[in-house]
Protein backbone atom coordinates (compact mmCIF):
# COMPACT_ATOMS: atom_id res chain seq x y z
CA UNK A 1 0.00 0.00 0.00
CA UNK A 2 2.71 2.24 1.03
CA UNK A 3 4.31 1.79 -2.84
CA UNK A 4 1.03 2.42 -4.45
CA UNK A 5 0.87 6.06 -2.06
CA UNK A 6 4.09 6.89 -3.61
CA UNK A 7 3.87 5.88 -6.92
CA UNK A 8 0.65 8.08 -6.57
CA UNK A 9 2.61 10.87 -5.33
CA UNK A 10 4.83 11.36 -7.56
CA UNK A 11 3.00 10.80 -10.89
CA UNK A 12 1.37 14.59 -9.04
CA UNK A 13 4.65 15.89 -8.50
CA UNK A 14 5.41 14.73 -12.04
CA UNK A 15 2.50 16.38 -13.53
CA UNK A 16 2.51 19.26 -11.47
CA UNK A 17 6.40 19.93 -12.14
CA UNK A 18 5.35 19.93 -16.02
CA UNK A 19 2.57 22.48 -15.79
CA UNK A 20 4.88 24.40 -13.97
CA UNK A 21 7.48 24.42 -16.24
CA UNK A 22 4.83 25.22 -19.09
CA UNK A 23 3.61 27.78 -17.28
CA UNK A 24 6.82 29.88 -16.32
CA UNK A 25 7.75 29.03 -20.17
CA UNK A 26 4.51 31.10 -21.07
CA UNK A 27 6.11 34.35 -20.31
CA UNK A 28 8.37 34.38 -22.76
CA UNK A 29 6.98 37.05 -25.56
CA UNK A 30 7.34 35.25 -29.05
CA UNK A 31 7.51 37.48 -31.84
CA UNK A 32 4.47 39.56 -32.68
CA UNK A 33 3.25 42.25 -35.07
CA UNK A 34 3.09 42.70 -38.41
CA UNK A 35 5.27 41.78 -41.47
CA UNK A 36 4.42 43.95 -44.76
CA UNK A 37 1.49 45.18 -43.00
CA UNK A 38 -0.27 42.11 -41.95
CA UNK A 39 -0.48 40.30 -38.81
CA UNK A 40 2.13 37.40 -38.76
CA UNK A 41 1.10 33.65 -39.82
CA UNK A 42 0.12 31.39 -37.83
CA UNK A 43 2.69 28.26 -37.00
CA UNK A 44 2.44 24.80 -38.13
CA UNK A 45 0.43 24.01 -35.07
CA UNK A 46 -3.53 24.03 -34.09
CA UNK A 47 -3.23 26.50 -31.30
CA UNK A 48 -3.38 29.60 -33.45
CA UNK A 49 -5.94 31.25 -35.63
CA UNK A 50 -5.75 34.21 -38.27
CA UNK A 51 -7.56 36.26 -40.15
CA UNK A 52 -5.31 37.53 -42.57
CA UNK A 53 -4.66 34.54 -44.41
CA UNK A 54 -7.84 32.48 -45.72
CA UNK A 55 -6.19 29.62 -47.69
CA UNK A 56 -4.83 28.33 -44.14
CA UNK A 57 -6.44 25.89 -41.85
CA UNK A 58 -6.06 28.22 -38.67
CA UNK A 59 -8.27 30.98 -40.57
CA UNK A 60 -10.80 32.68 -39.30
CA UNK A 61 -12.99 35.18 -40.34
CA UNK A 62 -12.32 38.80 -39.24
CA UNK A 63 -14.40 41.40 -37.29
CA UNK A 64 -16.81 43.31 -39.52
CA UNK A 65 -17.83 46.91 -39.03
CA UNK A 66 -20.26 49.30 -40.14
CA UNK A 67 -19.66 52.49 -38.03
CA UNK A 68 -16.81 55.38 -38.20
CA UNK A 69 -13.32 53.58 -37.57
CA UNK A 70 -12.26 55.56 -34.77
CA UNK A 71 -15.78 54.67 -33.12
CA UNK A 72 -15.48 50.27 -34.05
CA UNK A 73 -11.28 51.11 -32.47
CA UNK A 74 -12.76 52.61 -29.29
CA UNK A 75 -15.39 49.54 -29.15
CA UNK A 76 -12.70 47.05 -29.70
CA UNK A 77 -10.61 47.86 -26.91
CA UNK A 78 -14.07 48.01 -24.71
CA UNK A 79 -14.59 44.40 -25.80
CA UNK A 80 -11.20 43.25 -24.58
CA UNK A 81 -11.49 44.71 -21.39
CA UNK A 82 -15.15 43.19 -20.99
CA UNK A 83 -13.68 39.25 -22.06
CA UNK A 84 -11.03 39.59 -19.72
CA UNK A 85 -7.67 40.72 -21.76
CA UNK A 86 -5.39 43.16 -20.61
CA UNK A 87 -4.35 45.93 -23.49
CA UNK A 88 -0.29 45.65 -23.88
CA UNK A 89 0.42 47.70 -26.95
CA UNK A 90 -2.16 50.24 -28.51
CA UNK A 91 -0.73 51.77 -31.84
CA UNK A 92 -2.66 53.58 -34.72
CA UNK A 93 -4.45 50.69 -36.13
CA UNK A 94 -2.83 47.77 -34.12
CA UNK A 95 -3.49 46.74 -30.88
CA UNK A 96 -2.14 43.70 -28.98
CA UNK A 97 -3.72 42.11 -25.47
CA UNK A 98 -2.74 39.29 -23.29
CA UNK A 99 -5.22 36.36 -22.28
CA UNK A 100 -4.30 34.25 -19.68
CA UNK A 101 -6.03 30.76 -19.16
CA UNK A 102 -7.32 30.55 -15.51
CA UNK A 103 -6.25 26.73 -13.95
CA UNK A 104 -2.66 26.93 -15.26
CA UNK A 105 -2.05 30.61 -16.12
CA UNK A 106 -0.63 30.53 -19.62
CA UNK A 107 -0.50 33.65 -21.54
CA UNK A 108 -2.20 33.80 -24.98
CA UNK A 109 -1.30 37.08 -27.16
CA UNK A 110 -4.17 38.83 -29.42
CA UNK A 111 -3.40 40.58 -31.67
CA UNK A 112 -5.44 43.17 -33.75
CA UNK A 113 -5.25 45.07 -37.34
CA UNK A 114 -7.65 48.10 -38.97
CA UNK A 115 -8.46 47.50 -42.45
CA UNK A 116 -10.27 50.86 -43.32
CA UNK A 117 -10.51 50.45 -46.45
CA UNK A 118 -12.44 47.00 -45.83
CA UNK A 119 -13.69 47.93 -42.81
CA UNK A 120 -12.69 45.25 -40.93
CA UNK A 121 -10.59 44.36 -38.13
CA UNK A 122 -8.39 41.64 -39.15
CA UNK A 123 -7.14 39.25 -35.87
CA UNK A 124 -4.93 36.63 -34.54
CA UNK A 125 -4.73 34.43 -31.23
CA UNK A 126 -2.03 32.10 -30.57
CA UNK A 127 -1.03 30.48 -27.71
CA UNK A 128 2.77 30.78 -26.23
CA UNK A 129 3.02 26.95 -25.41
CA UNK A 130 2.25 23.55 -26.50
CA UNK A 131 1.23 21.91 -29.67
CA UNK A 132 -3.04 22.14 -29.74
CA UNK A 133 -5.21 24.78 -27.47
CA UNK A 134 -8.27 22.25 -28.02
CA UNK A 135 -9.46 25.18 -29.91
CA UNK A 136 -9.55 27.75 -27.31
CA UNK A 137 -8.07 30.81 -29.78
CA UNK A 138 -11.12 30.07 -32.18
CA UNK A 139 -13.53 29.98 -29.11
CA UNK A 140 -11.57 33.38 -27.68
CA UNK A 141 -12.02 35.38 -31.16
CA UNK A 142 -15.74 34.15 -31.38
CA UNK A 143 -16.48 35.14 -28.12
CA UNK A 144 -14.77 38.68 -28.74
CA UNK A 145 -17.16 38.95 -32.17
CA UNK A 146 -20.23 38.59 -30.18
CA UNK A 147 -19.12 41.37 -27.65
CA UNK A 148 -18.17 43.18 -30.37
CA UNK A 149 -21.20 42.63 -32.76
CA UNK A 150 -23.65 43.58 -29.95
CA UNK A 151 -21.82 47.15 -29.17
Amino acid sequence: MKIFIYVIAGIFLFVGLICLVLSVSSRKQPDLGTINGLLRPCPNTPNCVCSEYPLEDAFIKPLSYSIAHDDAWLSLKQVVAKTGGLLILKQDRYLRAQYVTPILRFIDDVEFRMDEDKHLIHVRSASRVGHSDLGENRRRVERLRKVFEAL
